[in-house]
């Protein structure tokens, strides 16, 4: 994440009124990207998370309440099967269970933020992590570093960055997994902010992933990860 709050460029003035809390033109992106459904209480997690005054110790709380609004929505997006239990009075109660073989992995270091949300709701799922970084030179992303469940190719993978502004980290993030056997259409990405630009650059070079977010618009919190672990 860079170290820029969210600021506005004279270009994207007129972006910015056309890109409400959530309200993005769906017909472009298609079914690859889900949105929350808009509400006030996500309008007031978006506000609260942008706002410059806003003390760390609150950014943490309510960026978690958020996160974990997209992690719910995102376990939503993973296969069920049907299941019949006995209640405690003897009835049997015909409901469903997660199919077996998901797992999540987080973008180093701000995707780490999204790991408690995760095991808030799946206690047992194995995790993952990618290290990736822009190099100095070429501010090309390169991967540092990779570690998966030794059989990733076979699970359903929730890959976790909150805020998808170019592309390109997800991109050599997807690339990372494929190459370990993973395919597009088995990755969902939850973010809790991302761009236009961001999420045409994602799908137009993956057009298996799925994508879910609290929000589309022009402008990013690019502090999020800065302020989320206190560095900034």
């Amino acid at each position: 994440m860079g170290a820029d709050d969210d600021t506005c460029k004279m270009g994207e003035a007129g972006k910015v009124k056309k890109f409400g809390s959530n309200s993005v033109e769906m017909d472009e992106f298609g079914p690859q990207l889900k949105l929350l459904k808009a509400n006030d209480q996500i309008r007031e997690l978006q506000t609260i998370i942008r706002n410059k005054a806003t003390s760390r110790g609150d950014f943490v709380f309510y960026a978690d309440r958020l996160i974990r609004l997209v992690v719910e929505e995102g376990l939503n997006q993973l296969p069920y099967t049907n299941a019949v239990v006995t209640t405690p009075t003897g009835c049997k109660y015909d409901g469903v269970q997660f199919e077996h073989g998901n797992c999540g992995v987080s973008i180093m270091r701000s995707g780490e933020a999204m790991e408690h949300g995760l095991r808030d709701c799946c206690r047992s799922i194995r995790i993952g992590k990618i290290l990736i970084r822009s190099d100095d030179d070429t501010n090309e992303a390169k991967v540092f570093y990779a570690k998966f469940p030794p059989d990733i190719h076979k699970r359903r993978v929730l890959l976790m960055y909150p805020i998808l502004s170019s592309g390109n980290t997800v991109i050599q993030a997807v690339r990372v997994l494929a190459e370990h056997g993973v395919k597009e259409n088995m990755i969902v990405l939850l973010t809790i902010f991302c761009t236009p630009n961001g999420v045409r650059s994602v799908i137009n070079k993956y057009s298996g992933i799925k994508i879910l977010t609290s929000e589309v618009h022009p402008v990013t919190p690019n502090h999020f990860g800065q302020k989320y672990f206190g560095t900034d």
